[in-house]
């Protein structure tokens, strides 16, 4: 299946998102930091990075640019409690936005929909 990285402060949700996607039969990376999620994204080279925005340090839209900067065609999922972010137009540049909570099912159901969307898509044009 997918590799993917999940890039959030909080321990017990990366566990959770964690099992789900296993269960899913998905290879999934993790990174407790903005800054690790960067550094995880270029060194594995994920199919698709589940985000949080809200993180000490660098926030996740930085991440998110900085993530973007090195490949577009990664879907980023943005995943946060805040649904004020969802107006702030750097949000945008996100393939999806989530609200957080213990049920996974919104979660799981857009990852699949951008990794079906994602094998449809041929390879770049040079």
């Amino acid at each position: 299946m997918a590799r993917i990285l999940i890039v959030d402060d909080e321990a017990n949700l990366r566990l959770l998102y964690r099992k789900e996607l296993e269960e899913l039969g998905h290879q999934v990376l993790e990174a407790a930091t903005a800054e690790e999620g960067v550094a995880l994204f270029g060194s594995e080279q994920p199919d698709l990075v589940v985000l949080d925005v809200r993180m000490p340090g660098m926030n996740g839209l930085e991440a998110m640019a900085r993530i973007l900067d090195r490949d577009r065609r990664v879907p980023i999922i943005l995943n946060t409690a805040f649904d004020a972010y969802r107006d702030d137009f750097t949000s945008w540049a996100a393939d999806a936005y989530v609200t957080k909570g213990p049920d996974t099912a919104e979660l799981k159901e857009k990852i699949g929909q951008l990794l079906d969307e994602r094998s449809h898509v041929g390879p770049p044009e040079l």
